[in-house]
């Protein structure tokens, strides 16, 4: 290790991260979660308590101590089934809806050891208030882990509670790794050191702290607590002796899997003899959930349409009043399959406006073949409004009831975008075009073409209804902050 140390001098800037990564403390990170969930749990409790004297008064003393005594006794026990569902490992809770399923068979577990607990004590407890726990704690749960979420990644940005890890590998993956643990914090990584075999040139462009044999003696000197390996900078036999070596050593160890654009709910891995394979489930867009998904649209749109009616009477006399010219602009899009449909939306801009477009090409503020910019002159005074809040988007509530688009897909675009696709890009038009979707969620115009390509294509590899949903829900807050909008 002193070897080391003198051969390759700790950068000034390295210097200052490893400071910050020994204050990371996991123990101290998981008693405060566990302390703020006993916390929901009781509120849960309560909650449930009040409602079930509301529905069904029982006001005697002796019952509400019954309840009390049955919620002290098993409040330690939830923790514990809590813990039993992996609901304090980190791994486990990153994906919300990963979280939601196991907080939903926790809370009902629990619930029924609570009634276990009465019976086999002899305690009289309310029925009514067993039953409402089970909703009442997944509901004073959910609502504290969107806190304590928002908490950490709030902490995670200004660098605070990230968990140093090593990268072994230099090659383009690794560089993939190290940009994407570098621009999302969020995912509670800080990189303090990288090894590589030095069978290539580095193209990551960071300081190279050791040999891929010399792991552990920099993870031991950096402080760090886990290793993450790009599985393609190293050969296989290198990989299966680190991942002995360190896992040995009680450290944390991940490995890349190679794969881009595959979400990670559609692998298992399984083992192949004695060897583990990870099995990717096809893309399964037809039979009952293109159904489902279908009659989610009509229902929704149509519901929709017709609770808002009289905002969109409102929306389209403003448009009018505003500036001369049509309420509704209609464009020729890209559908599904290849398709072209006529979108709609209020208009926003001037009616000449495709005119004055070639004039404003040199003050593109967005790269690859999409146009943004953010103070275009061609927009309206209402115009300005109703893109601010997506309420533009509205009258594509149509296309969506007559099946052009979709409440969720990817963004419908122009044919003349369509022409600068490549050859991958091309496959998103496997799915109707949505309202919204994963590119509106994460930012709309304030993301790259790149990053534009990247999550349509994520979409269509990984559609799930639940995906739909959790876009859906992340659709509400985007709009009411304007994320992106202009």
């Amino acid at each position: 290790m002193s070897g080391i140390r003198e051969a390759i001098p700790l950068p000034a800037a390295l210097d200052t991260d490893l400071s910050a990564a020994r204050v990371f403390s996991p123990r101290l990170t998981k008693a405060c979660v566990v302390a703020v969930d006993a916390i929901a749990i009781s509120l849960g409790m309560l909650a449930a308590y009040v409602v079930s004297r509301q529905l069904h008064p029982f006001h005697s003393q002796p019952a509400t101590a019954v309840c009390l005594r049955v919620a002290a006794v098993s409040l330690p026990l939830w923790v514990i089934i809590f813990y039993r569902y992996r609901l304090y490992t980190a791994r486990y809770v990153a994906a919300r809806l990963e979280e939601l399923g196991r907080l939903i068979h926790a809370a009902l577990t629990s619930t029924l050891v609570m009634a276990a607990i009465s019976f086999l004590a002899k305690q009289r407890v309310s029925r009514a208030w067993l039953v409402q726990c089970f909703p009442a704690v997944v509901a004073t749960c959910l609502i504290e882990r969107e806190g304590v979420r928002a908490t950490f990644n709030r902490l995670r940005s200004a660098g605070r509670f990230l968990r140093p890890v090593v990268l072994v590998g230099a090659n383009p993956e690794a560089q993939s790794i190290w940009d994407l643990l570098s621009s999302r914090p969020v995912l509670g990584y800080r990189i303090v050191g990288v090894v590589d075999d030095g069978s290539a040139p580095p193209v990551l462009d960071e300081p190279i702290l050791g040999r891929v044999e010399d792991t552990l003696e920099v993870v031991r000197w950096t402080g760090a607590n886990g290793v993450i390996v790009a599985t393609t900078a190293v050969t296989a036999t290198e990989s299966n002796r680190l991942v002995r070596d360190l896992t040995e050593a009680g450290l944390h160890v991940e490995l890349s899997s190679s794969l881009t654009g595959i979400g990670p709910e559609r692998l298992t891995v399984h083992p192949l003899g004695t060897t583990p394979v990870m099995y990717i489930e096809p893309v399964q867009r037809d039979g009952w959930r293109a159904v489902a998904k279908r009659a989610f649209d009509v229902i929704c749109s149509a519901i929709t349409l017709i609770v808002l009616s009289p905002v969109l009477a409102i929306v389209a006399a403003a448009v009018k009043l505003d500036t001369a010219g049509p309420v509704l602009f209609s464009q020729v899009r890209v559908g599904k399959d290849g398709k072209p449909f006529r979108v709609h939306k209020f208009r926003t801009m001037v009616t000449n406006a495709e005119d004055l477009l070639a004039d404003l090409r040199s003050r593109n503020e967005a790269d690859g073949p999409l146009f943004k910019l953010r103070d275009d002159p061609r927009v309206t005074r209402v115009g300005r409004i109703l893109r601010r809040f997506s309420i533009d988007e509205f009258p594509q509530l149509w296309n969506v009831l007559v099946g052009e688009m979709s409440l969720v897909g990817p963004r419908p675009a122009l044919h003349s975008e369509m022409a600068e696709w490549s050859p991958d890009l091309k496959s998103r038009v496997r799915v109707r075009p949505g309202v919204t979707g994963m590119w509106q969620v994460s930012g709309r115009s304030d993301l790259s073409y790149k990053d534009y390509v990247r999550l349509d294509l994520y979409y269509v590899d990984n559609w799930s209804l639940w995906r739909d949903l959790a876009i859906m829900l992340k659709t509400i807050p985007v709009v009411l902050i304007s994320h992106g909008a202009y």
